[in-house]
C-alpha cells in the first residue's frame, strides 16, 4: 500500500494532483522511479490528446540578463485566461525566457530540445508537457527573441 507521505512527496516533485500521484505510486508498487516515468508518459499522451485545441491566451515575458547585456521576450501560449493568468504558468515562461538568455537557441526546435538548464534531466519540450499534465490544457511555446550587446 502506498503511504500518504510517498504520494505527497512525489505530488510536492511534479505538482500533478492528488489522485494522479496515487494511481503511478500504486501501478509502480511503491518506486518512485518508475512512478515518475509514468507520470512522463501519462503527460506525453495528455498533450498529444490537446494537440488539437485552440491557444487562445498566453502571456509575454522579459527576462533581462544580470549586467543588462543580454534580454528575451517570449510567448508561452495556453487555452485560457485562467492558465495566462497563473502565477505557475508565468515562472515556467520566465523559466524558459531566462533559458533562451543563458543558452542562446536558434530557433523554437532546437530550444525544444535542449536541456533545461534548472534541471538538466528534463528538455525544454519536457517542461511544456510537464505544464500541459498539470494545468490540463494545450499549452504551446510561441516566438521568441534574443538580444545581445555581446
Amino acid at each position: 500500500m502506498v503511504t500518504i507521505e510517498e504520494i505527497k512527496a512525489l505530488r510536492d516533485e511534479t505538482g500533478l494532483s492528488v489522485m494522479e500521484c496515487q494511481k503511478a505510486l500504486e501501478e509502480a508498487g511503491g518506486d518512485k522511479a518508475k512512478a515518475l516515468e509514468l507520470l512522463k508518459k501519462r503527460g506525453a499522451e495528455i498533450a498529444a490528446k490537446k494537440s488539437g485545441r485552440t491557444l487562445g491566451a498566453g502571456v509575454v515575458v522579459s527576462y533581462i540578463h544580470a549586467g543588462e547585456t543580454t534580454g528575451v521576450l517570449l510567448e508561452l501560449m495556453s487555452e485560457t485566461d485562467f492558465v495566462a493568468k497563473n502565477s505557475e504558468f508565468k515562472s515556467v515562461a520566465r523559466d524558459i525566457a531566462m533559458h533562451v538568455a543563458a543558452m542562446s537557441p536558434a530557433d523554437t526546435t532546437e530550444l525544444l530540445a535542449q536541456p533545461f538548464i534548472k534541471d538538466s534531466s528534463l528538455t525544454i519540450a519536457d517542461l511544456i508537457t510537464n505544464t500541459v499534465q498539470k494545468f490540463g490544457e494545450r499549452i504551446e511555446l510561441g516566438q521568441f527573441v534574443r538580444l545581445s550587446i555581446n
